[in-house]
């Protein structure tokens, strides 16, 4: 008996229409929740293993919308046997997203990518580069995990003349890096 009364007592004290206050952060400030992630950095594997390295760091400009940059470097020759040849390319490479589906940097994507690089070889340094249309996926698993692939096509004019890489290939993104 004793416990229903002091219950009743509790209950008809307590304010109606409360309003939970916003969770604090430590310090006092207002608890703000995580926002998604804006940028990504990541290497493209399957280009290693064809000889150019690239390196991308992606900035979410809105939620369909998101550019990317970053050093792209002809260092060895591929592992599969071609492109083969005796120069080296350094440059860089710029690509634009546009998000279909999810918010960049995660979803659905249509993307167009270029490069241009200094080509150096025994015949000397000429301008090289190529472009390409892609379309894929970029997953953010957990904390910032970056897993991202893609297939398109690509207009090559890189390497010398004598036995660089020349006109319309099959294209292929792969990424593996973070978000934050």
């Amino acid at each position: 008996m004793r416990c229903s009364i002091s219950l009743a007592i509790l209950l008809s004290t307590a304010p109606t229409g409360a309003v939970a206050e916003p969770p604090t952060a430590p310090m006092g400030g207002v608890f703000e929740p995580p926002t998604a992630p804006q940028w990504t950095i990541s290497v493209d594997p399957l280009t290693v293993m064809l000889g150019f390295v690239h390196v991308q760091v992606e900035r979410a400009l809105g939620p369909h919308v998101s550019i990317y940059a970053g050093p792209s470097l002809r260092l060895f020759d591929s592992v599969f046997g071609t492109p083969a040849g005796p120069y080296k390319g350094y440059g860089a490479e710029v690509g634009v997203r546009g998000f279909v589906w999810g918010a960049a940097p995660k979803g659905v994507w249509l993307m167009l990518r270029g490069v241009l690089a200094a080509v150096v070889s025994s015949e000397g340094t000429q301008p090289g580069g190529y472009g390409s249309v892609l379309a894929g996926y970029t997953g953010i698993l957990g904390p910032g995990l970056v897993l991202s692939g893609g297939l398109g096509a690509s207009y090559f004019s890189y390497g010398p003349s004598s036995f660089g890489i020349r006109g319309v290939l099959p294209a292929a993104h792969t990424a593996i890096g973070w978000a934050f």
